[in-house]
């Protein structure tokens, strides 16, 4: 199989047209920081994005659904701390939520899904979320919205080394340490993190956290290169290794663990030709697992794949304030499993994007994607998006999409039970947005509604075999609410944010709403900084679920909330050094996100940072 991915990508490397160097005086070319998914930023019109900070990455467990828990309106379903960690956005499911490294889709070719408790943001740059279908540029599963985990990379930096040790309850480790290094010519970046814990926690009535031991390890590098004048080379890889034993329900139930390995490696050459911008990728993709049953047998079952894509951005700007791009990908997949016979498929797609600007207050801008496979036919999707700005304080903003997911490589070729005759599950969304800006404060409002058509669902068969099928139809609509404002308070500075989501998701055959997903979702944060101290404050708060299909209220998930507080004092000749402590879960709130899973109470840690 591997010597095939070779062949193949040596292929698609030979016949994949870019333009030859030339300079490009009429693009304006960043020079100084390079963010790999730069279509996040340019084709993002009458949509809501949230950027998370580094210094809010750090308030949280390293693991990026922690992060997300409490600074996103997105719901977390995890199976324990540390344990499996999926979303849903706006009320979908969690193959509905496309994440994306540097503009790649990572998301599994086995599932369709991303574990989030196993991505470190020890070695992302930049976190953003942006609500709503992405289809049009991100491909499969971008319905409910999409997850960008970007890397900087910056040139005549110099060098900048920083280390991060955290300590705390159940001999919980969080060490990390980064290197960047960059002169006029070339930028290097490395990360590397462990995140491990005992996870021996109490539960709130009675017994104690069994098997639930956990280590992931990390590394991360990016490289930039400048050929000539806007003309670059650029490399990112990223690899994974994460051991996690499943906590058992129930002491006598038999120990079992998982183990994933990942690693994600992009090429990028980005250069231009007269009023032409072309940014030229090669990605090869590799994930494999183990899940062992029984700890005392070393019988596995595992799965293995390897994903070469290749993918060209064109952009054009010769027209004034008109911006024309265009977006070939070619992916090809190869896999096999326990379950799932030596398989392969391929996948070309073609995107055209238009964005506009006639006024300075008013954009628009439109997109259309096409999809090309032997495994399934592929819905013609579009996107369309609007903003204008009636002053500075009022902004509106509009976005209708048509986006889709594709079936999952379990799905298709899953032995027995793989159904190749599915159709993608596809989606008909719009969204409504209100910004309002006043002073230090601002507020945005949107509402949206997504219409999903052809669910896939694993349903069970005569003779006792499970078979996928496109089965459900399902309704999404809600309400979200990000608030923004920070002030100068005495000697300090004050900052407060507010997220709030109320999301309905039903089955339109029976009215019911989906499981695990609550109505309600509000988070909350407070800093003040008063010379070398800083004090922080997260709140959470998660409404009410159903587990059951028929919403039998006997069964609901209580909804509750969570408290964190820590405070720092920075100390060295510039402040570069930080000694801080947390608590969390302060009030020892006693709480579950999936049924007989249930979380730590009260814990805490310290940490060290250091800058130099």
């Amino acid at each position: 199989m591997m010597k095939k991915s070779i062949l193949y990508l040596l292929f698609l490397s030979l016949f994949h047209w870019t333009p030859s160097f030339a300079q490009l005086d009429s693009i304006n070319y960043l020079e100084e920081v390079f963010l790999s998914d730069v279509k996040l930023r340019e084709f993002s019109t009458g949509q809501t994005l949230i950027k998370i900070d580094d210094s809010v990455t750090k308030l949280s467990r390293p693991a990026l659904g922690e992060v997300l828990q409490f600074n996103s309106p997105i719901y977390f379903k995890q199976n324990g701390l540390g344990m499996v960690s999926s979303p849903s956005f706006r009320g979908t499911t969690a193959s509905q939520t496309a994440v994306l490294w540097n503009g790649i889709n990572i998301n599994s070719q086995f599932n369709g899904q991303t574990d989030f408790n196993i991505i470190n943001t020890a070695g992302v740059d930049e976190v953003a979320l942006r609500g709503g279908g992405g289809s049009v540029i991100y491909g499969t599963g971008a319905i409910g919205g999409t997850v960008h985990l970007n890397n900087r990379l910056k040139f005549n930096q110099g060098f900048k080394n920083e280390i991060f040790l955290q300590y705390g309850s159940y001999n919980s480790l969080d060490a990390r340490y980064s290197l960047e290094a960059s002169g006029e010519v070339w930028s290097l970046s490395v990360a590397g993190a462990r995140n491990s814990s005992d996870n021996d926690y109490d539960y709130p009535e009675k017994g104690e956290n069994l098997n639930g031991q956990f280590y992931n390890n990390s590394l991360d590098v990016g490289l930039a290169y400048k050929i000539a004048p806007k003309n670059y080379l650029r490399a990112f890889s990223s690899f994974s290794h994460a051991d996690r034993h499943f906590s058992l329900i129930r002491p006598s139930e038999t120990p079992t663990k998982y183990r994933d390995v990942n690693s994600r490696n992009l090429l990028e050459w980005e250069t231009g030709v007269s009023k032409f911008k072309s940014t030229t990728k090669i990605a090869f993709l590799d994930e494999s697992y183990r899940y062992y049953e029984n700890l005392s047998s070393k019988r596995f079952s595992f799965g293995e794949a390897e994903t070469f894509i290749a993918r060209n951005d064109l952009e054009y700007f010769g027209f004034k304030n008109l911006q024309l791009a265009s977006v070939l990908s070619n992916t090809h997949t190869a896999g096999e499993g326990s379950g799932i016979d030596d398989n392969s498929r391929n996948i070309f797609s073609a995107a055209f994007l238009l964005k506009h600007q006639p006024a300075q207050e008013f954009s628009y801008e439109a997109g259309l994607r096409k999809e090309l496979t032997n495994n399934y036919e592929s819905p013609l999707l579009f996107s369309a998006g609007a903003k204008y700005r009636f002053s500075s304080f009022y902004s509106l903003k509009l976005n209708a999409s048509k986006n889709f997911r594709i079936p999952t490589y379990n799905d298709l070729y899953w032995n027995p039970g793989g159904n190749t005759s599915l159709r993608p599950e596809t989606s008909l969304q719009a969204e409504i947005g209100n910004s309002f800006r006043w002073q230090n404060l601002g507020l945005d409002l949107t509402a949206y509604y997504i219409d999903i058509q052809d669910m896939i669902r694993w349903l069970p068969e005569s003779g006792g075999n499970w078979r996928p099928h496109n089965e459900d139809e399902v309704r999404s609509y809600g309400l979200e609410a990000l608030l923004g404002w920070e002030k100068k308070v005495g000697s300090g500075l004050l900052n407060l944010k507010g997220i709030y989501a109320y999301t309905a998701s039903e089955n339109q055959k029976t009215g019911k709403q989906l499981i695990y997903v609550p109505y309600h979702k509000a988070t909350a944060a407070a800093g003040y900084t008063y010379g070398r101290w800083n004090f922080d404050y997260q709140f959470l708060f998660n409404g009410e679920v159903f587990t059951r299909s028929d919403n039998d209220p006997k069964y609901n998930l209580k909804a509750y909330t969570i408290s964190n507080l820590s405070t720092s004092y920075a100390f060295g000749r510039e402040g570069s050094y930080r000694l801080g402590a947390r608590v969390r879960n302060l009030f020892d709130e006693a709480y579950q996100n999936v049924e007989d899973r249930w979380m730590p109470g009260v814990n805490f840690n310290i940490y060290l940072n250091l800058n130099f």
